[in-house]
């Protein structure tokens, strides 16, 4: 698990840990993303390391991502239900509807809890796709991985805006928003770094994101 919830009180996952098989070079370039996180320096984190593919350091972060809201939200599964959160947003102006694309062509409108169950299955299914994400030296990333790329990052930040504004409060009982703070700063200077999410995506969280 990453680095940065050494000291958290969380011992528990919403979906199994995404793990990079070691002796891969992904698993060498993560051991690197986590020796550069010890420095606490998040913004020297996120740039790409001399000499190293990008397309192997995207994949890298997505997959520590994936597995930070994946520790983040399995923390409040317990609170975050059908009854109290019946559709999945970020305050009252943004609504996430889900879609697929292929079991669910036309987006419909579900609970937080079954678009964020959705949602995290989805992402798993890209991640152990090793068309998308290979893991074995001298596969290549296919063209498209940037798009690929680019919708996840996007629907994994509605998780942290969901959480953000429906349940810091819980958050904080826990005693965990020192860890969601870092987890999402860490994030937006990783999108920002290689302009991952449309600004306009990133709207419901303009606020905090201006103060980082």
């Amino acid at each position: 698990m990453s680095f940065l919830f050494g000291g958290s009180k969380a011992t528990k996952t919403f979906k199994p840990v995404k793990n990079i098989p070691e002796g891969t070079r992904q698993h060498t370039l993560q051991e690197k993303m986590m020796k550069t996180l010890g420095s606490g320096n998040l913004r020297l984190a996120v740039v790409l390391p001399d000499g190293e593919d990008l397309n192997e350091w995207i994949a890298v972060n997505t997959v520590d991502f994936f597995n930070q809201i994946n520790m983040l939200y399995g923390t409040l599964t317990e609170f975050c239900k059908d009854e109290s959160c019946p559709v999945m947003s970020a305050g009252p102006k943004y609504e996430y509807l889900w879609a697929d694309g292929v079991s669910i062509k036309k987006p419909v409108k579900v609970s937080a809890p079954k678009y964020i169950d959705y949602m995290m299955s989805w992402v798993q299914q890209q991640l152990d796709d090793e068309q998308i994400f290979p893991s074995r030296m001298g596969d290549s990333f296919p063209k498209n991985f940037m798009s690929i790329v680019k919708v996840i990052l996007k629907r994994l930040f509605r998780v942290y805006a969901h959480i953000y504004h429906c349940h810091f409060e819980k958050v904080c009982q826990l005693e965990e928003e020192r860890h969601l703070n870092t987890s999402f700063k860490h994030f937006v200077f990783f999108i920002n770094e290689f302009q991952l999410i449309d600004p306009k995506e990133l709207s419901p969280m303009k606020d905090l994101i201006e103060r980082l």
